[in-house]
């Protein structure tokens, strides 16, 4: 059996690869901001697909809502001149919007290094954002046709 390092190490290698397919997804079935710099309108996505993270139908999501609600990840800040983390609350149109956004975090704290600084202390929870994060995408994806088919196509 994988030791969690080695279990962790893979999931963030799958969220990772999800993430980045799945904004060009949202990009490319029309979920960006316009002409100019390509970015991806997490708000207006969610919008769109509201009710499937608000009335979860798979046992997973029913398990990845509470979990990300109740141990939200946290963002990396600077506080004095070193690297912290704050458990502050974005700013949010919709129980939707704000999963969404904590999935976001949860990748942004990944990719900019935030995960790797060698504690440990937290690795288990960890490792349940990046679990429940990837499940949430997954519905997520599931939950829109334009997405869905520019994900796979």
């Amino acid at each position: 059996m994988m030791d969690l390092e080695a279990q962790f190490n893979n999931l963030s290698v799958q969220v990772f690869r999800k993430f980045a397919r799945f904004e060009y997804a949202l990009k490319a079935a029309g979920f960006h901001y316009g002409e100019g710099d390509a970015k991806p309108n997490w708000e207006r996505y969610a919008c769109s697909i509201g009710s499937t993270l608000e009335k979860p139908d798979t046992k997973e999501l029913q398990e990845a809502i509470p979990y990300i609600l109740k141990h939200p990840p946290k963002k990396q800040v600077i506080k004095n001149d070193v690297i912290d983390w704050d458990e502050v609350k974005p700013d949010h149109r919709s129980q939707t919007d704000l999963i969404l956004l904590y999935v976001r975090r949860v990748r942004n704290n990944l990719f900019h290094g935030g995960k790797f600084d060698g504690h440990q202390l937290e690795r288990v929870r960890d490792y349940d954002l990046l679990r429940h994060s990837l499940t949430i995408l997954k519905a997520c994806l599931a939950a829109s046709d334009p997405v869905r088919k520019a994900y796979y196509g």
